[in-house]
């Protein structure tokens, strides 16, 4: 009788036990999303103002994962306007101030560091304001001026800083997570708009709306180009932005209402530069937003 008792007692501990082992909570994965203010999901507001927003690609991209694994936790570290320097080293007083590390590579190599086998994917868009944070825009122009020599400094430091940046992370974050980087869009197509609206403009000095979009695409297709290499060398994939926007299909579909060159109308389609309200402004709208996590979406595989 006792040894009945002892076994129904044991029987009745290993159905606890079972049972508590199949009610535990699964372990937590981490989407870490890096970069300047696409991954932060900038948008501007009615007023034409830059505003965070949770509508960026990084949270399309986090919602069509999340549905497919709801362990998944989106930790969102991208801030506007940082460049390859800031996110190297600091530099931008309100990015600065979110992290304890000296700048938001730091903070990312701390934190996966820290959550090895925890870190399913890692997302990164960098190096975008190199050439952009040297364009002035205003006066309800794409393009009011660049400033040539301030875009030649910003991309030798890109050529230096991304090879570091890329091989820190993959340091960081080990062999086995997927990274995934983004090329960019050239946002200053939109220029071409304008090409027709000065007639007078092609007697003058000034650059043409026409210049100003081949010099712009020009610089893209070398910072493009940049990325790609020093990402492949470090064994990160890439979410090609540039290709599916595509950046450098000058053709006019044949029956087109609008007579746009298909990249111009893939900038109106997608970001704000078309806008007469909002914009001109170079951030995507969500339909952008949601086609780049689509091109992300199309490389990630670990889900």
């Amino acid at each position: 009788m006792r040894l009945s008792t002892a076994l129904v007692a044991a029987s009745a501990l290993l159905a606890v036990g079972c049972s508590a082992a199949g009610d535990a909570a699964p372990d937590k994965r981490y989407y870490v999303s890096l970069g300047d203010s696409l991954a932060e999901g900038v948008q501007p507001d009615t007023d034409g103002r830059a505003q965070v927003t949770p509508q960026g690609y990084t949270d399309a991209l986090f919602r069509s994962l999340y549905d497919r694994d709801s362990t998944l936790e989106h930790r969102r570290m991208g801030c506007g306007g940082e460049d390859t320097t800031t996110f190297t080293h600091g530099g931008i007083q309100r990015c600065d101030e979110r992290y304890p590390e000296p700048s938001q590579l730091g903070a990312a190599e701390r934190f996966l560091e820290d959550h090895r086998g925890s870190v399913a994917l890692v997302t990164l868009d960098i190096g975008g304001n190199n050439f952009t944070g040297c364009v002035e825009e205003g006066g309800g122009e794409a393009v009011a001026d660049v400033d040539e020599a301030c875009v030649d400094e910003g991309l030798a430091r890109l050529r230096e800083e991304v090879p570091e940046i890329a091989v820190r992370l993959r340091t960081a974050a080990g062999p086995d997570v997927q990274i995934v980087g983004m090329t960019y869009y050239n946002p200053y197509l939109a220029a071409l708009l304008l090409e027709d609206a000065d007639p007078d403009a092609a007697d003058t000095a000034d650059p043409t709306p026409r210049d100003i979009a081949e010099y712009a695409d020009d610089v893209l297709g070398r910072l493009n180009d940049t990325l790609r290499s020093a990402y492949a060398e470090a064994g990160i994939d890439v979410a090609d932005v540039a290709e599916a926007f595509e950046s450098e299909n000058f053709d006019v579909p044949r029956g087109s209402e609008s007579g746009l060159p298909v990249n111009v109308r893939r900038i109106c389609d997608y970001t704000w530069m078309c806008d007469p309200e909002r914009g001109p402004d170079i951030h995507t709208n969500q339909a952008g937003a949601q086609r780049i996590a689509e091109v992300f979406g199309q490389v990630v595989v670990a889900f």
